[in-house]
């Protein structure tokens, strides 16, 4: 289907510069762009492919300056990523739902399965499970007994859902995510060895919770882990039995978070970050890449980076003095040794 750059700029609110009647059916990257194709430019590092960029329109925000002149129609809008974000989900509503259950898939007589759900091959469904209207779960995925699925909730292949678990309402779980599985509970015995603590628990997710692929979130030894409203994990991502993340935080991949934390909202965990268990961290708050976290955080609003966790000014000032070590070293080094050569002198002379 063709859209016209008038009607997007109408959908949008935005407003066109150059040719409104020229048409797009499809989306390309602005470094790629080909006729007949909607890019859009957010990042500045990204403007000097607007100028040779065969995109027939790009969303640009209204502040977007050009230096010289551009062969493609503009849509200028409040936020182009957002407004990019807009069409692409518009596009995504309307592809094809796939509807039904296949034969090859086992669905136990007990489960309770809502309207225009969509079972593929594979896929294995316990005693007295709950799936909502609009649900799909794609080939392989093993929804164990008990566990509440809501409407409009996404599992793609190979997702695993432990017993007893809840999955709210318009959730998306990737590949290889896997909800439930045991915490790392262990004792410790006299003869060294360690003896299994039974994880008693679930987990919870709330509405809008989105996990990316082969992440793992572990249930609770008692109680529940919960994930709240609007919490997005990135792939490859472990969050601990008994942890809970506030609404609309962000974690990035490779991060894990150690039992018993608490993250507040809106935080922003980068990649790589490490939390040790038992904390409480306080609402907004931002840890940089590779950040280790030994303590809680109680003022809110900070950002912080390096291991333990400082202030990311105070990290930046760090890093400076850490680069230059083998100077400084250098510096120290020559510095002593003027200091004995002075005082071998002082010495001698009071001699």
């Amino acid at each position: 289907m063709e859209f016209t750059a008038q009607q997007i700029a109408d959908f949008l609110g935005g407003e066109v510069q150059g040719n409104p009647q020229v048409k797009v059916n499809t989306f390309s990257k602005i470094e790629e762009g080909k006729p007949g194709t909607l890019s859009f430019l957010s990042n500045p590092k990204y403007s000097h492919f607007i100028y040779d960029t065969q995109a027939s329109i790009v969303l640009v925000n209204k502040d977007f300056v050009p230096e010289r002149e551009l062969d493609t129609t503009l849509i200028r809008v409040d936020d182009a990523y957002k407004s990019l974000a807009v069409l692409l989900s518009l596009v995504e509503q309307a592809k094809p739902k796939k509807v039904g259950i296949s034969p090859l898939a086992y669905v136990s007589p007990s489960a309770t399965i809502g309207e225009n759900v969509y079972i593929a091959p594979f896929v294995y469904i316990g005693e007295n499970v709950v799936i909502g209207n609009n649900t799909l779960l794609h080939a392989h995925c093993s929804v164990e007994d008990g566990v509440q699925i809501a409407d409009n909730v996404s599992l793609f292949a190979g997702v695993k859902v432990y017993n007893d678990c809840v999955i709210g309402k318009n959730c998306i779980l990737h590949s290889g995510v896997v909800i439930g599985s045991d915490g790392f509970g262990f004792a410790p015995t006299e003869d060294g060895s360690y003896k299994k603590i039974p994880q008693m628990g679930n987990v919870i997710l709330e509405d809008d919770v989105e996990i990316g692929a082969n992440t793992v979130v572990d249930r609770a030894t008692l109680g529940s882990t919960i994930i709240r409203k609007g919490v997005k994990l990135d792939n490859l991502v472990q969050i601990a039995h008994n942890v809970e993340v506030g609404s609309n935080t962000v974690v990035a991949s490779q991060t894990g978070v150690s039992g018993s934390t608490k993250i507040g909202k809106q935080c922003i965990l980068a990649g790589q970050v490490g939390l040790a268990g038992h904390l409480t961290i306080a609402d907004n708050t931002t840890f940089g890449a590779k950040t280790g976290v030994a303590g809680s955080v109680k003022k809110p609003n900070q950002v912080l980076q390096g291991y333990p966790a400082i202030p990311v000014m105070t990290f930046q000032r760090s890093s400076v003095v850490f680069k230059n070590l083998p100077d400084l070293q250098k510096t120290v080094s020559e510095l002593q040794k003027q200091i004995k050569d002075l005082e071998n002198k002082i010495n001698s002379i009071s001699l």
